[in-house]
Order: C-alpha cells, then structure tokens, then sequence
C-alpha cells in the first residue's frame, strides 16, 4: 500500500532526504544513461530554442556529476543508441512526448532488462495519450474538463471556447484555443499536424492554472510538493513559447498557490487517485484548472516532468527541502530497487546486420 506524505514540509520528508543521501554515498561509480535527443516535437522545440543553460539534460548532468555516477548522453537518433544503451546500469530518460514517455522506450528498456527511471510502458502510454487519459480519469471519478473527440470530417460547433489538442506531446505544442467557429477548422487540421489521430476538443474552463508535482521515496512512501499557481503574463494561456520562455523574459509567474486546506486535500485526493490508478511509478507532475468557485479540474498527466534547475516540478520538490540532486537519487533509487522484468527472452545479441538491414529500408 502507497504512503502519501502531504503536501507540507513534515519530519518524515526531511527523513526520506536523509535516506535518499545515505544511498547515493554508495552509489559512486553508477553507470547511468542519460537519453536525450531530438525526437519527438516537442524535444526538437526545446534542443533548437532553448538555450543548454537551461535545458533539463544540463542540470541532469550536474547533479549526476554531484553523485559521483559515471553518465553519459545518449542521444536515441544515433544508429548506436540501443547497442551502447544495453551496457548501462540504469537509464534515465529525458525524452519527452512521443517515444519518449508514451511506453515505447520503457518497452525497449524493458525488453533490454535494463532498469530505469519513472513509470512503466501501461502508465506511460495512458499518460501520454490525452485522449485515453480523459476515459481513465473519468473512471477513477477525477473531475476533468468535458470534452469530445474529432476524427476527421465536419466538427460540430460546442457554441462556447475550447482548447484543441494533439492527442500526444506535450508542453502546448500544437495546442490552440479557439473562441470563434470559422477558426475551428483550422485549429483541428493543425492539432493533427496531417497524420489521422484523433484530435481532442476540451471545454475552455478558466480559473487559476495549478500544478503538483509527486515523487517516490524509499519506503514505497510518495510526497505530495504543494500546489504551485502559475500564470502566462504575456499570453492568453499557458502555451509553448511561454513555457520554453527561451529568452529568460519572464514571461510565467510560479508562486505556492495559496489555497484553503479544503481545496488542498481535493487535490491532493485526486493526485493519489491518479498515482495509484494509472499505476505511476518514480515521479509525476499532475497539471489543474482551478476555477473560480474552487473546483480543482484535472488537465492532464506527465509522467516524465521537466527536470531543469527551474522547472515547476523541481521548485515543488524545493518546498518540502529535496535538492535537484535529492530529486535524482529518488529516481535511480526507485528505478534500481524496483523488481525487474524478468521472462524468459533471449539476451539481444548486436551485429553489424541490423545497421545494414535498417540502412537498407531507409528512405
């Protein structure tokens, strides 16, 4: 059974930080891949704009450095990358949107035997598809904006705004809000970016835009980070650009939501409803809409939060005393400590064969 610690700063969090730096004494010499790379969207937007400053590899890096791991980028566009990944300790992925975190690596992982970061192929992939996510979350009773779904041809008009989605990346790409019908076409045919996958149509719900981060500690203990009010200064809502803010404008305001403790415990409800239902493992940030009447309405699951020095996942864990490095060892820990997938499959064995094969289907 999962302990959830609250969101407020308590003894047994400081303990769980303790423990966390006890295990990484042992642990110098680690050999970890760290995979990152320009695959999906999402991560081609970051690794063309975001300044390496601020990238999430860049403080990976440090805090790796910081436990004495022995690490290295591995970047999934290289021919190389699953040969060289099969000979590391643990992987900790910071890929993110397709591929990434929608359970394909974690099967690649998996089928490698070799351990890693964050949730398994099941929690990632319903995570990952929005449209998926919406049907679990109204099964596990999670209140989350209404919606529909677009598949192609004629889109009926709700009469009222809604925000169009691309059923997978993240970080707003793709993402638009549309308040008039003569723009709704458009707007769809773009979230589907010419593939046939389904679009997501959801209630434009406006309120206050809220976001809590979870972390899995020793113990099978997960901590709660306050919730964190963040707010688009410069933009009608929180999209791409505002999140990349490449140019250090300032362009979000991230301050601890101050809440009543009746609207805190419904949060912190429905973030245990959605650990413990999609079965989430390592580390997750759970994005709300707050409205105005304080109803929390859940958005969406990310199951590999954004891991820079400012990132509103490591500004959570900062409130309950967890460092950036901190935040790291819990991941490994839990990747390490977590029994692995264990069947009977044959060992992979890499030959120049498959170069040629896969150079040979090559457009």
């Amino acid at each position: 059974m999962t302990l959830f610690l609250g969101p407020g700063p308590d003894s047994a969090a400081r303990k769980a930080a303790d423990d966390l730096r006890a295990w990484g004494h042992n642990r110098q010499g680690l050999n970890v891949a760290l995979i990152y790379g320009p695959v999906s969207a999402e991560d081609r937007l970051y690794h063309s704009k975001c300044p390496v400053a601020q990238r999430s590899v860049t403080a990976l890096s440090a805090s790796l450095e910081e436990i004495g791991a022995h690490w290295s980028v591995l970047d999934p566009c290289r021919p190389a990358f699953i040969e060289e990944l099969s000979t590391y300790d643990v992987a900790l992925s910071n890929l993110h949107g397709p591929y990434g975190e929608d359970g394909r690596l974690q099967g690649l992982l998996d089928y490698l035997r070799v351990p890693y970061c964050g949730s398994g192929v099941s929690a990632s992939a319903v995570a990952a598809d929005k449209i998926l996510c919406k049907r679990v979350m109204r099964s596990l009773g999670v209140p989350t904006p209404g919606w529909s779904v677009w598949s192609g041809g004629p889109a009926v008009w709700p009469g009222r705004p809604v925000m169009i989605k691309p059923p997978f990346g993240g970080s707003s790409v793709g993402l638009s809000l549309v308040r008039e019908q003569t723009d709704l076409a458009r707007a769809l045919h773009d979230a589907a970016g010419g593939t046939r996958e389904d679009v997501l149509m959801e209630e434009y719900i406006t309120g206050t835009p809220l976001t809590v981060g979870l972390l899995e500690l020793p113990g099978n203990t997960v901590a709660i980070f306050p919730p964190l009010a963040t707010e688009a200064l410069d933009a009608e809502f929180y999209d791409a650009d505002t999140k990349l803010d490449a140019e250090s404008q300032g362009a979000v305001s991230v301050q601890v939501a101050d809440l009543a403790p009746e609207t805190v415990a419904r949060i912190t409800e429905h973030g245990r409803a959605l650990w413990d239902g999609l079965g989430l493992r390592g580390s997750a940030r759970i994005d709300f809409m707050l409205t105005p009447d304080n109803r929390p309405y859940v958005l969406e699951v990310n199951s590999t939060p954004g891991m820079s020095r400012d990132s509103n996942f490591v500004v959570g864990a900062a409130l309950l005393g967890f460092t950036h490095t901190d935040v790291v060892l819990a991941m490994l820990r839990e990747a390490l400590a977590r029994p692995p997938y264990d069947v009977p499959l044959p060992t992979p064995a890499f030959a120049s064969t498959t170069r040629t094969r896969e150079a040979a289907v090559s457009p």
